[in-house]
């Protein structure tokens, strides 16, 4: 399998190199969006470097046919335990099977109104918010019989055929959304962070009320913190209401921001929802390195939760063009964190060509010293219809080694797939899109949310149910990168939720790493070259053959891909140095290289001396070649590997090289 994939990916890095460095490409063509023709299940779609693999349509008792964006059956969010999926919505959830991405079939529906009906899963425990005055404990359909119910519920899935309520906790303001948090180290209880949006309760609820924030113990101005014991989740409780947007100085429970910055959108509209901090809408938590980050409808907030039950606020920012922050999404390394603005609330077209590109956008900001600094937006790049609820709203990291690439729901604007590496300026490198649920009026639909999930995107759509997509290569994202994004493999995704993606050393790794090196090329050689030195920049060899010795000098990298280098190979202190499917007639000397280093299937008819090498959290990888001479490794720090693919050495292989072949 690994020589499948290291032999497919060479035609594509070719590509890479002529896409990414020819000049004078031919202009773009009109955007595939822009004229898609409507309809509830047979709306034209539109794609690029994205494919859907498949549909699922709502289940029957999940929709009203003759309103498909009745707001009673919308659907919600997703969570994935293994090969299974669980879509939410406000009349219950529906269950998946994912195993094959290309077939879901649905295993059952669990009916059980009072909206949103977001869910998440941990180990054999679902959580689901419930904000609706209709629901009811024993999730009866009628809202006149049985006993009220505002909170989270939470069921047995250890059979995900036949799930089974096994608490529910009831809270002020019911759970517009909520978050898992684990504590590193404690496998015995799951914290849930809830959100509630909804009016204070008035039914009786003990230590319920609508109290001013002046006033004594207000049930506004807080989230609350549910522990779960895990072996009995029949003991969930409340066990703290954290005052996360207190002032400071003066303890004000109302601290953030409480009337807009302005008395009307910048749009001149009025503000719909207002940017009013009484709650956050969305907590997304990353237990791995102690950090949340609140989507609080008037500010965005860090918030330390290293000890679960009491987070704490480290910083909040706010914006004068955000009407509702709404949700977040932390990168993986912890340094740069992504805010969506649901102006309009998420019913409202908010994509149109007279909307400016800072309104129901993305707001990205870098994290430095434990501060946020703001440095762009990010706004679907192609404006949809009058009849097409349009926003900003839920998504998820793409695991790609070596950069922050997000895939996003964008209500009817579809999915969009945005790079943010360059936090200053990302960009759309995929998407996909439908037609208007309803060509002829503004009608609720769209995905909710589009989640990365153990090598595939998967999306809820609000009216029509459930998608499947695969991601294509492309000049924007290589075979190779998205092979080393489906190799991480996790037992749960959850919504508001994420967990630290590594990477397994693999030749697919290795190669996503050359990849992204090839789009940073200054120089490019194709065809016949006498000698080289390589004094600075990237210099990058495709097909290319090479009639003398090439000197790398230090700082400088050398990328080298079905070419032949007719004489010897020196250089030290390079950034890389990077040579695949290529045959070098000479002695290889590399030593001191600080970014990477890796020479994988090629021919080398000489000795190889590798040393010195400081290449943090990066092992040079010396893997599949055909070494005429002596392997000689020595001082490279991580060790040099062969990922699985051994080496055939005809002369002898010492030191750290030894056992790669």
């Amino acid at each position: 399998m690994a020589i499948t994939i290291r032999k497919g990916f060479a035609a594509t890095a070719a590509a890479l190199l002529i896409l990414a460095f020819t000049p004078g490409a031919a202009a773009a063509d009109p955007d595939p969006r822009i004229g898609l023709t409507g309809g509830w299940l047979d709306a034209q779609e539109a794609a690029s470097n994205i494919e859907r693999l498949a549909h699922v349509d709502k289940p029957a008792g999940s929709f009203d046919p003759a309103n498909p964006s009745n707001f009673s059956y919308v659907a919600s969010d997703l969570a994935f335990k293994g090969n299974v999926a669980f879509m939410g919505g406000y009349n219950g959830f529906t269950v998946f099977d994912v195993a094959n991405p290309s077939a879901p079939s649905i295993l059952t529906t669990v009916v059980c109104p009072g909206g949103q009906g977001d869910v998440s899963v941990f180990g054999n425990l679902l959580f689901m918010s419930v904000e609706e005055t209709r629901g009811r404990v024993d999730c009866g359909t009628n809202p006149a019989v049985g006993t009220r119910f505002q909170g989270v519920r939470v069921f047995d899935i250890s059979n995900v055929t036949n799930p089974q309520q096994v608490a529910a906790v009831q809270l002020c303001r019911g759970s517009h959304t909520h978050s898992l948090v684990t504590k590193p180290g404690d496998t015995d209880n799951v914290y849930v962070y809830v959100s509630g949006t909804a009016g204070v309760r008035t039914d009786g609820l003990a230590g319920c009320n609508n109290n001013p924030a002046a006033g004594v113990d207000p049930s506004r101005w807080r989230i609350d913190v549910i522990k779960v014991p895990v072996a009995a989740p029949d003991q969930a409780a409340v066990v703290n209401n954290p005052r996360l947007f207190a002032d400071e100085t003066t303890g004000a429970v109302d601290g953030l921001q409480n009337a807009p910055q302005t008395p009307r959108h910048p749009s001149g509209s009025n503000w719909s929802p207002s940017p009013v901090t009484d709650a956050c809408h969305d907590i997304t938590s990353y237990p791995a390195i102690g950090l949340a980050a609140g989507a609080c409808e008037g500010n965005g907030i860090l918030i330390d939760i290293s000890d679960p039950a009491n987070p704490k606020r480290l910083d909040e920012v706010a914006d004068p063009n955000f009407a509702y922050w709404h949700s977040a999404t932390i990168n993986n390394d912890g340094t740069k964190v992504i805010f969506t603005d649901e102006w309009g609330g998420g019913t409202g077209a908010r994509c149109r060509d007279t909307d400016l590109p800072s309104w129901g956008a993305n707001a990205i900001f870098d994290i430095v010293d434990g501060k946020m600094e703001f440095r762009s937006y990010y706004k679907l790049p192609v404006p949809q219809t009058v009849v097409e609820n349009c926003v900003a709203h839920n998504g998820s990291l793409l695991p790609v080694p070596g950069r922050d690439i997000m895939v996003q729901a964008w209500y009817q604007g579809g999915l969009s797939v945005l790079d943010f590496t360059d936090s200053a300026n990302p960009k759309e490198i995929a998407f996909f899109d439908r037609g208007p649920v309803n060509p002829n009026a503004l009608s609720l639909g769209g995905f909710w949310s589009a989640y990365w999930h153990n090598g595939q995107v998967y999306g809820s759509e609000i009216a029509r149910g459930f998608d499947t997509f695969g991601l294509k290569p492309s000049e924007f994202l290589s075979a190779a990168e998205i092979a080393a994004a489906r190799e991480v493999q996790v037992p749960e995704t959850n919504p508001q939720h994420q967990q630290k993606f590594t990477w397994t050393p693999s030749l697919a790794n290795t190669r996503a790493r050359f990849d992204q090196l090839v789009r940073t090329c200054t120089t490019t050689i194709t065809g016949n070259r006498n000698g080289i030195v390589v004094a600075d920049g990237v210099t990058c060899l495709d097909g290319a053959t090479v009639r003398g010795a090439i000197t790398v000098r230090p700082g400088a990298s050398l990328l080298a891909i079905n070419s032949t280098i007719n004489g010897a190979l020196a250089s030290s202190s390079a950034s890389a140095v990077h040579l695949y499917d290529s045959t070098l007639n000479g002695a290889m000397a590399v030593s001191g290289t600080t970014g990477s280093l890796a020479v994988v299937d090629s021919t080398i008819r000489g000795a190889v001396s590798l040393s010195g090498a400081r290449t943090p959290g990066v092992a040079s990888v010396i893997a599949g070649n055909d070494v005429f001479g002596v392997l000689s490794c020595t001082g490279n720090n991580p060790t040099p590997i062969n990922v699985g693919s051994k080496n055939k050495v005809r002369g002898l292989a010492v030191g750290q090289c030894a056992a790669l072949d």
